[in-house]
């Protein structure tokens, strides 16, 4: 038995993209057949979620504006996961606006990341790929600055990838960093224009350092971000936290599935996020492969993996 739902003209374009193009993605995901007309979409057979999806993708193109793929998927995600439902934003769910854009949390593990960063000093973000911990955590330090309730965004990453050093790469420390940190201006452009971003940069108001270069340094006024965090050793993490100064704060994300660290020396996320644990001020947010928002098809390589490892059949990261 066919089924119909009937969109306001002001959403439907939102929720189906430019031509219909997210017509067959929805279909994907319902497993049925869809037709357009005017601003009816109906499905070919009886799928129980049909309206209440629809529903729930009407409503957040409302609040978001047009939808992509991985947000049309989060929100097939929470209404087919019981579990994963979060409340409605009006009765509570945390809201991050920065440069006029509000960010919403499309997952629970999210919600809860949403939640400790305005309350702590340290926020430890862990998890597999895909899930947003970076991107939250940037588009956070950005509302902080751009709000002026912080001077500046402090950004950070060991460089261990491939075996190279930044002395072996050409180009000065900006130029050496910088794919290193792709996926924070990633995030950051988000919110802001790459010129935004590059004024930012020129005023000191966005700082991009290499983890080793900041021993000896006392960050005041800031958000410091320490990505990849899987790839420092015991002593950097030592070393990043206790650069904390006055009104900063310190995010630390990372995956410990996908150390990049050789094999004789151990990562130190780990054994931070056991021993700070419990320390008043400082909040630990796990992510699973249930959180992955990034698209459909990661978060079931994700799983795979992840399966594989919990039968002990060997470890390997994404």
């Amino acid at each position: 038995m066919s089924q119909s739902y009937s969109f306001r003209p002001d959403t439907v374009q939102l929720v189906l993209g430019v031509n219909d193009a997210n017509l067959p993605y929805l279909e994907m995901l319902m497993a049925t057949d869809l037709s357009v007309r005017g601003t009816t979409v109906s499905a070919s057979d009886s799928v129980p979620l049909f309206t209440p999806f629809m529903q729930r993708l009407e409503k957040a193109a409302e609040e978001r504006g047009g939808l992509k793929e991985a947000e049309i998927f989060m929100e097939f995600q929470l209404l087919s996961e019981p579990s994963a439902v979060l409340p409605d934003n009006e009765k509570g769910n945390p809201v991050i606006v920065a440069a006029g854009r509000q960010i919403y949390p499309r997952s629970r593990a999210e919600q809860e990341l949403f939640q400790v960063l305005p309350q702590s000093d340290v926020v430890f973000s862990i998890g597999p790929a895909g899930t947003g911990k970076t991107f939250v955590s940037v588009i956070w330090a950005l509302s902080e600055v751009l709000s002026g309730r912080k001077g500046k965004l402090l950004l950070t990453r060991p460089v261990v990838e491939a075996g190279e050093s930044l002395g072996f790469l050409p180009g000065d420390l900006k130029q050496k960093l910088g794919p290193y940190l792709n996926p924070l201006y990633d995030a950051a452009e988000y919110v802001l224009s790459p010129q935004q971003i590059r004024r930012m940069e020129e005023n000191g108001t966005i700082e991009i350092a290499p983890l080793a270069y900041m021993r000896g340094r006392s960050v005041n006024n800031a958000v410091m971000i320490l990505d990849e965090a899987q790839n420092a050793t015991r002593s950097q993490i030592k070393m990043f936290l206790t650069r904390l100064g006055e009104n900063s704060q310190a995010i630390v994300t990372g995956d410990p599935s996908q150390t990049d660290l050789p094999s004789r020396r151990e990562s130190g996320l780990d054994e931070a996020v056991e021993i700070l644990s419990g320390i008043k001020g400082i909040s630990v947010v796990r992510f699973t492969h249930s959180d992955t928002i990034r698209s459909r098809i990661v978060r079931e390589i994700v799983r795979a993996y992840s399966e594989k490892e919990e039968t002990g059949e060997g470890q390997t990261g994404i």
